[in-house]
Parts: structure tokens; sequence; C-alpha cells
């Protein structure tokens, strides 16, 4: 999952700027999660958690604490996060070296949603990210989805409900067996942890108590056969990741 911050004072354009991006990663079939910010201040708090942040978009211009010592503290830090300027001046591109910000993004400009398009894909190719998409022939209709974006399958009255993470969580079906699809996805982060669900290890938050509990909320029982065998898949994932 991408974890992307965005530290802008001027509400509305931060709100607009949350959309582009959030536009951006879902054509992308990516998953992410935002946080705004409306200051330096307030972001800097943050203290060592901002190093939670994978990408983070600055406005260069806010008040007291701008953008630019904002990104010298996110450094002291953090030296692998990817850090974007959004600013309305473009005399600043000497301080953003010294911080190494990837990109500087004009406020107002023709080409703004193309470039932060431009600047996603750029941290991508950058972290070597691979986005793996798999076409399904499912009773709504064929979609092709990233698998990333698949929290858990499970095998219920003889179909496979497919729940997939989009602008909200949506359910896909189609008619399959759970045996045949996991032999399908065995190179992939999915793990069987029970007869009926083939789960993402992305989203398995923890396993204990023969329960599998997904980062949202979701709990899934796993029979006592099949828990020696999950725990060891879910500790192996969490020492790679």
């Amino acid at each position: 999952m991408f974890r992307i911050a965005i530290c802008e004072d001027e509400s509305s354009f931060r709100e607009e700027l949350k959309k582009i991006i959030s536009e951006c990663m879902l054509k992308k079939g990516l998953v992410f999660k935002i946080d705004t910010y409306s200051s330096g201040e307030k972001f800097i708090a943050l203290g060592i958690e901002m190093i939670q942040y994978s990408i983070i978009f600055l406005d260069i211009n806010m008040n007291e604490v701008d953008g630019i010592m904002t990104a010298k503290k996110i450094r002291e830090v953090s030296k692998e996060a990817f850090i974007i300027f959004v600013t309305a001046y473009v005399n600043y591109t000497l301080e953003g070296y010294k911080v190494d910000a990837i990109r500087y993004l004009l406020k107002g400009g023709n080409n703004f949603k193309s470039a932060i398009d431009e600047c996603i894909n750029a941290i991508i190719e950058k972290m070597n990210y691979t986005i793996v998409t798999k076409k399904f022939n499912f009773n709504e209709g064929v979609r092709k989805i990233a698998l990333e974006r698949v929290l858990y399958i499970e095998s219920r009255l003889h179909k496979l409900e497919f729940h997939v993470m989009e602008e909200v969580m949506k359910i896909y079906t189609m008619y399959e067996t759970l045996n045949n699809l996991d032999n399908e996805l065995q190179d992939t982060d999915f793990v069987r942890i029970h007869q009926s669900y083939l789960v993402n290890l992305k989203y398995l938050m923890s396993v204990a108590r023969y329960k599998a509990v997904l980062t949202n909320g979701t709990e899934l029982v796993i029979p006592k056969a099949r828990y020696k065998y999950v725990k060891e898949k879910f500790i192996a994932y969490r020492g790679e990741v």
C-alpha cells in the first residue's frame, strides 16, 4: 500500500490535490491511503511517525513553517520518502535539490494533472514497483483488476466472492472452485487460510486464537489443521516487508 501525505494550508486546493492524486492512483490500480495536513507544524509534530509516508506532497509557501523547512525535518528521519513540492512560484529549485525533491509541480499549470501522473509513474519506476493484474470473467462482466486490490476471496454457495478495494469495497462473483483459483495464484501473496477463504497477505493484520484479522477489521476463522501453516506464512511475509 502507498501511504501518501499532502501538506497544504489552502483547504480548497488541498482537497483538489487529494482528488487528483486519488484518481491517478485508482487508474493505475494501486492501493493507497492519503492523509492531509493543513500546516508544516502539524506534519512535523508527527516526529518519527513521518516515516510512515512513502510519498509526500508539500506546499512550499506555507505560513510559519514552509515546505522547505518541513522537507528538511522529513530528511532528518527519512532519506527514502519521495518529496514533491507544489508551488505557485519557480524560484526554489536550489533549495529543493538540497532536500532531494523528486519534482516541482506548478499550481494552476495547464498540465497539472498530467504532471502528477508523470510524477507517480517516475516514483513507481524508482521503487521498482510491479503492478500484477489479472483478467477475471466475473458474473458482473469481464474485468481486469490489480491483485493487490483484492482483500480476500470467499467460496460461498458454489461461487466465489472477490472482495475488491475500489473507491468503496466491492464484491464481484464468478463460478469457479477455490482450489483452481488457489493453484492459479500460487506465486502471489495469497494464502489459503480455510477451505473457503483465500486471503491477501498484504492485508492480514494478525493471526491469533484460530482467527485471521484483516486490516479492515474482518475476522475469518482458521481451522486448527491449517493454523500452524497460516501462522508461519504470516510471520515469513511480515519478515520480508
